[in-house]
């Protein structure tokens, strides 16, 4: 197996985005306080809260008790590992930085997980009375990376050779 030429561009996305997550949860959490503020309104569609979120996406399949945490955690690194071995052969830089988000912001929410039992989450976006989910910088991230995957599987140098 050839070692991708992007590796460093992917690890780099990964490192960063880790390291970014985190830091804001810990200010979110320790600094800004924002458990003891409540509803933060940042704009008229943005508000920062304080949330816990036990499940997966859209906070479905919550978990209470030490199993399921676990459980979800193990898929986080699960994950993980195999987005990683990847990014060990990623063809282009879309993928590779692609990948490094997904597995950034992976590492970054089973780190919460591991640490609080939960995923801090603060980001709330809404129009009128519709709330969208409370969502953080990792979730962000990891959507990121799924839109450059896809656009590069869609619109790269393989979509692009004929069949």
């Amino acid at each position: 197996m050839t070692r991708s030429p992007h590796l460093r561009l992917g690890l780099i996305a990964l490192l960063l985005t880790l390291a970014i997550d985190q830091g804001f949860k810990l200010w979110m959490i320790h600094g800004f306080d924002i458990a003891d503020r409540g509803i933060v309104a940042v704009g008229p569609y943005l508000d920062l809260v304080m949330a816990w979120n036990r499940g997966i996406s859209y906070g479905l399949f919550q978990q209470d008790g030490e199993t399921g945490r676990w459980v979800l955690v193990a898929v986080k690194v699960v994950a993980a590992v195999v987005f990683g071995a990847w990014l060990l052969r990623a063809e282009t830089r879309p993928t590779a930085l692609g990948l490094g988000l997904i597995i950034g912001g992976a590492l970054g929410n089973a780190i919460d997980r591991v640490a609080w039992g939960a995923v801090a989450d603060f980001f709330s976006f809404h129009v009128g009375t519709f709330r969208w989910y409370v969502f953080n910088l990792a979730d962000a991230a990891i959507v990121v990376g799924v839109i450059l995957l896809l656009y590069d599987a869609l619109f790269g140098p393989a979509a692009k050779k004929p069949a």
